[in-house]
């Protein structure tokens, strides 16, 4: 049995879209990262997964139960959490750890061991007594995290969950998250880091509600044709562009941080000796621009 599965789940508002026929599986005890821009229709699905709005169509499964008839037993099984940690500032960490235990209707010899060992996960030991108002991103972060899974949930949903919080944050927040996989958690993340992603099990890209590919990191670079280059250089973007331009065709050309990335037919290497390339290996990054790139010409957008 699958711990997510998904058949046509579509939902619109009005006249638009916001998810388009959504198919997708999710094995139990991996790490699924569902990736898209803002306004892809990610954040609209988790919420959907979570019972929190009703699908137009199509239907989904959790754990077996259906997310549009069993959305009570489901918020039993599952933890959310959301891009706006659900906290109360004027509690302390571990006032929110107590509230939530509470509201899982946990007993007091579980809620208290369940309290011990969030505390203890997220590193807060020493700052349980804080008001959750002093706490830095960082540490709300983690606290949001154990306030979510306090009840050991099968699935965990995590919307964009390290947006606005440093690197070493992130870090550390993303090594709780192996840590609850390896221990036979499912999770389901929304994010657009790229490097974040590339730690999952499993992605599925989303675009425009639709998603418009599924699989294992090493499967999606390997959808990207040709050979990958980076030119760096100190020149204006748009006059190097230029002149690759006039000198070849290509199949696609992009700025990527200080670089340009350029992806060519293999036979066309030689024609861009004249420049200082590098021959790359795709990313998760180059990846998502070519399949969106792709969709846009589809969709004719």
């Amino acid at each position: 049995m699958y711990a997510v599965e998904l058949t046509n789940l579509t939902r619109r508002f009005g006249d638009f879209t916001a998810v388009n026929n959504l198919s997708l599986q999710i094995k139990q005890g991996s790490i699924y990262g569902f990736l898209g821009p803002n306004g892809s229709g990610k954040s609209t699905t988790i919420r959907m997964l979570c019972g929190l709005m009703t699908p137009t169509s199509g239907s989904g499964k959790i754990l077996g139960l259906d997310i549009a008839h069993d959305s009570e037993d489901i918020k039993h099984k599952i933890g959310y959490m959301s891009q706006k940690f659900s906290l109360y500032d004027d509690l302390t960490v571990k006032q929110n750890l107590e509230f939530y235990a509470g509201m899982y209707s946990l007993s007091e010899d579980v809620g208290e061991r369940r309290i011990k060992e969030m505390l203890s996960l997220a590193d807060l030991e020493d700052r349980q007594n804080e008001l959750v108002v002093n706490l830095s991103g960082g540490w709300k972060q983690r606290l949001a995290l154990g306030c979510a899974i306090i009840h050991t949930p099968q699935i965990l949903f995590l919307d964009e969950p390290t947006g606005g919080v440093d690197p070493k944050s992130r870090r550390m927040f993303w090594e709780i998250i192996y840590k609850l996989a390896s221990q036979g958690t499912t999770i389901m993340v929304t994010t657009h880091f790229m490097d974040e992603a590339e730690h999952c099990d499993e992605i599925g890209f989303i675009f425009e509600g639709n998603l418009i590919a599924n699989g294992t990191p090493s499967q999606l670079i390997k959808m990207v044709p040709g050979v990958l280059v980076r030119i760096a250089t100190h020149e204006p973007m748009e006059l190097l562009e230029t002149m690759i331009a006039s000198s070849f065709p290509y199949l696609d050309i992009y700025p990527f941080g200080a670089s340009l990335h350029i992806l060519l037919e293999e036979d066309q290497l030689a024609q861009i000796a004249a420049f200082p390339y590098k021959q790359i290996t795709p990313g998760l990054e180059d990846v998502f621009v070519y399949l969106v790139k792709s969709k846009r010409k589809e969709m004719k957008i």
